[in-house]
């Protein structure tokens, strides 16, 4: 089997991947992680070295200036490697670009704490490490590489299978999909119109979710046909998957993953692409894929044994440069949708009856007429957190009150990362947080509304900058 044409396609897809999670880190690392933000990075490394959070920015000046440089950095990085310019310069020209992709995004991924601990974000790092192996055009691409690229893929899939059927009654009994376009994090507007399908179909696609993620996965391992079902039928899940949802780059990268399940005679079949027959690798790159073959057989022994285990775990690393890691989601079905509405005023006492004006955010549901938004594989930081931050109460988040403080202070960078100011040129007075919970409106309702809600209670009582408690909580999160 020849891999030239597969390695094109991974290289260019792994490329887009690091594009869209560098102008992310372009758009929010300094609001969510920078000098002044939500989670300053100085907080995420007070009390861990260089080892235990690995990257660049140990070394470097922590300010705003040097994370939008790295940024920067990164971005034109993989505009480079996604034109193909990085694989004409030989090893060396491949290995710096692919090597210095990885370099910089773990440095943004070890220093962004929560706002970076997505399972994306580790498998991007997984994947990404793998590519630097991969060489350039004009020599052979290394098979075993291609190999341990479905050795991610599998784990992947085959893990996201099995904590669903481990994690949760309605996957075994074919019920989740009744509440899954609805309860997951970011629904589209397409999320709308596949929760109000008929029952039997949801039990189909549930089904059908556990046999892709469960059984499909173990076709990887086959040569030819069987591979190219397996990761032909995944791919087009993905696809699904897409539509229905926004889960950031995760599907876009699986996608890429599934690439590796493909040789070139299956590209050249589908495409008509051109392969470039007979080529050698140097000696020095064989030996190093071997060396790298080695030490992932090893570093998976644990990610293995959770794989197996009847307490896997859905999410989690290993090491600290994230080289082979434990994959899952949705091991567990809300089947409420809970939602914080942030609220302000300029009343003089903040009560019921005073003018609340509500913040918008950029993804995540609020104003009952507004359409679910398609941003994958974009995503917003902060929509994310405020979703899990619905799930339990503020004090586990601390984040949440610097949050408050900056928009009382009318901070910018902060204000950036939602869709609307309702107090423009001056911050509100009061501010406050009510949970509420959230339904997808029905059908021809005669408003025309997405969305149902139902109060619930306050998640975080009215506050001002006047407040002396609340003024010690900041001073303390912004030390």
């Amino acid at each position: 089997m020849e891999f030239y044409l597969t390695r094109f396609l991974l290289q260019r897809a792994m490329a887009f991947c690091y594009l869209v999670a560098f102008l992310i880190a372009v758009n929010q690392f300094c609001a969510l992680a920078g000098e002044k933000g939500l989670m300053p990075v100085h907080h995420v490394f007070r009390n861990r070295g260089f080892w235990d959070a690995p990257g660049l920015f140990h070394f470097s000046a922590r300010t705003d200036t040097v994370f939008r440089v790295f940024a920067w950095l990164g971005v034109l990085l993989s505009l480079f490697a996604l034109s193909g310019y990085s694989e004409k310069f030989g090893f060396a020209g491949s290995l710096i670009t692919w090597g210095l992709l990885w370099v910089v995004y773990l440095s943004f991924v070890n220093a962004g704490g929560e706002f970076y601990g997505f399972g994306w974000e580790l498998l991007l790092l997984e994947a990404g490490f793998l590519a630097i192996f991969l060489g350039p055009e004009g020599t052979a691409p290394p098979v075993l590489v291609i190999w341990l690229f479905r050795w991610v893929l599998f784990r992947l899939m085959f893990g996201a299978g099995m904590i669903k059927w481990r994690g949760d009654e309605c996957w075994r009994n074919l019920t989740c999909m009744d509440v899954h376009y609805q309860t997951q994090p970011l629904p589209n507007g397409l999320s709308w119109f596949l929760h109000h399908a008929p029952k039997g179909i949801h039990r189909v696609e549930t089904a059908l979710t556990l046999f892709l993620e469960i059984v499909i996965p173990f076709g990887f391992a086959f040569p030819n046909r069987v591979a190219w079902i397996a990761g032909g039928l995944t791919a087009v899940f993905q696809i699904f998957i897409i539509l229905s949802g926004n889960l950031a780059w995760l599907n876009f990268l699986t996608i890429a993953l599934c690439i590796s399940c493909f040789d070139d005679r299956a590209l050249q079949w589908m495409a008509g692409l051109v392969t470039k027959g007979e080529l050698t690798s140097p000696l020095a790159h064989q030996w190093t894929v071997y060396l790298l073959t080695a030490g992932v057989l090893v570093l998976s022994y644990r990610p293995v044994k959770n794989l197996l285990s009847s307490k896997q775990v859905m999410i989690a690393s290993y090491d600290p440069f994230h080289l082979v890691n434990t994959y899952g989601l949705f091991g567990g079905i809300t089947t409420e949708r809970r939602e914080i509405v942030i609220e302000g005023t300029d009343a003089a006492e903040p009560t019921d009856r005073a003018e609340w004006k509500a913040y918008e955010f950029k993804a995540k549901p609020g104003a009952l007429n507004r359409r679910p938004p398609i941003v994958a594989p974009y995503y917003f930081k902060l929509d994310w957190q405020m979703w899990f931050a619905a799930m339990s109460p503020y004090w586990e988040h601390p984040w949440v009150i610097n949050l408050a403080g900056k928009l009382l202070e009318g901070d910018r960078p902060t204000l950036a990362l939602l869709a609307n100011d309702p107090f423009p040129g001056k911050p509100p007075r009061y501010l406050r947080m009510q949970w509420y919970e959230y339904r997808f409106a029905a059908p021809r309702n005669p408003e025309g509304n997405w969305w149902t809600r139902k109060f619930e209670e306050p998640y975080l009582e009215p506050i001002s900058l006047d407040n002396p408690r609340f003024k010690a909580a900041l001073s303390q999160l912004r030390d």
